[in-house]
C-alpha cells in the first residue's frame, strides 16, 4: 500500500506532459492586450454592443461555427433585436433575400437569382436559415460589385450616371474618404500601385456602402452582427471608421481573425487589431 500511494502520483507526472503535448487546439481568443481569454467574455461584451463587426478568414471553418454560435447566443438574450448582416450579400439582393425569408420564394429560387458566394453553403446557409426560422433581419449591406468595379476602372466621376434606382444601393455621394487610412495604403502596397487612386476609391466605397446599409437597418435598443473580411474591420478602420464617421457615440465591437503556426501565443502586431482577436491553427481545414 505504502508503494502504491507514492507510485501513482509519479506515474501520472509523466502521462500529463505527455498528454498535453499531444492535445490540438483549434483556436484561442485574445484580448487587444494580448490576454488570452474564454469565448464568454467575448460573448459578454457583445451584449452590450451597438454593432459588432466579425471580421472573419473567408476560408477558415473555426470563423463560421463561432459566427454561428455568437449569434445563436446573443439571440438567447436579444431575441428579435438580433440583427444580421453581410458583405457576402449585395444591397440589390435585398429584396430576393427578404423574399426567401419570409418564405415567398423557394431555396433554389434564391439560389438562381442571389448572387450567392461559391461558399455560401457550408458558410454563410446557416446563418440566413437561422435568421428565417427565428424570423429576424438579414441585411445585404456590400455594394453591388458592378458600381465597385466601375470606380475601380473609371474613377468615382462615372456613378454620376447611374439611375436614381441605382443610386440607392450605394452609400450617398459624395462619401467621406481618407485617403491616409492605413488600409487603403495597404490595398495600393499589395496591388502594386495598379488602378491608383481608384483602387483606393473602390474599397473605400464598399466600406462606406456597408457603414450605410449598417446604420441605415439598426435601431438604438438593438444588435447587429455584420460579417465582413477581416479586412473591412481590423485596426479599427475600414467599416468602423465610417460608423464612428456618421455616429460618434455607437458602441462598436470588432472581432478579428489571424492564423498562426504558434498557438501558444499571439504575435504583438496583432494586439491592437481587435477588440478581440481570434486565433486558429494554419493547418486548419479550409472551407474552400
Amino acid at each position: 500500500m505504502y508503494l502504491k500511494i507514492f507510485t501513482l502520483p509519479i506515474f501520472l507526472l509523466f502521462i500529463f506532459p505527455s498528454l498535453s503535448a499531444s492535445s490540438q487546439v483549434a483556436y484561442k481568443i485574445y484580448t487587444q492586450e494580448g490576454q488570452s481569454v474564454e469565448y464568454q467574455q467575448l460573448l459578454a461584451e457583445a451584449k452590450k454592443a451597438d454593432i459588432i463587426l466579425f471580421g472573419e478568414l473567408h476560408n477558415n471553418p473555426i470563423c463560421h461555427w463561432l459566427q454561428l454560435q455568437l449569434t445563436e447566443d446573443l439571440y438567447q438574450t436579444k431575441g428579435d433585436e438580433l440583427i444580421l448582416g453581410a458583405e457576402m450579400f449585395e444591397s440589390d439582393d435585398q429584396e430576393i433575400l427578404n423574399e426567401y425569408l419570409e418564405g415567398k420564394i423557394s431555396e433554389k429560387t434564391f439560389k438562381d437569382e442571389a448572387k450567392e458566394w461559391s461558399n455560401y453553403a457550408t458558410d454563410y446557409k446557416p446563418l440566413v436559415e437561422f435568421a428565417k426560422k427565428n424570423k429576424i433581419s438579414f441585411i445585404a449591406t456590400n455594394i453591388p460589385r458592378r458600381y465597385a468595379n466601375m470606380v475601380f476602372h473609371r474613377g468615382i466621376a462615372s456613378l454620376d450616371s447611374l439611375s436614381a434606382a441605382a443610386n440607392s444601393w450605394i452609400c450617398p455621394l459624395p462619401f467621406p474618404y481618407d485617403e491616409e487610412l492605413a488600409c487603403y495604403k495597404e490595398i495600393a502596397k499589395a496591388t502594386g500601385g495598379h488602378g491608383g487612386e481608384n483602387i483606393k476609391l473602390s474599397q473605400a466605397i464598399k466600406d462606406a456602402t456597408m457603414s450605410h446599409f449598417i446604420i441605415k437597418n439598426w435601431s438604438k435598443g438593438y444588435t447587429m452582427i455584420h460579417f465582413n473580411g477581416t479586412y473591412h474591420s481590423k485596426n479599427f478602420e475600414s467599416i468602423y471608421w465610417y460608423l464612428k464617421h456618421q455616429i460618434p457615440k455607437l458602441n462598436i465591437l470588432t472581432i478579428h481573425s489571424v492564423e498562426s503556426n504558434d498557438m501558444n501565443s499571439l504575435e504583438e502586431k496583432e494586439w491592437q487589431s481587435a477588440n478581440f482577436i481570434i486565433q486558429t491553427p494554419e493547418s486548419m481545414t479550409k472551407t474552400h
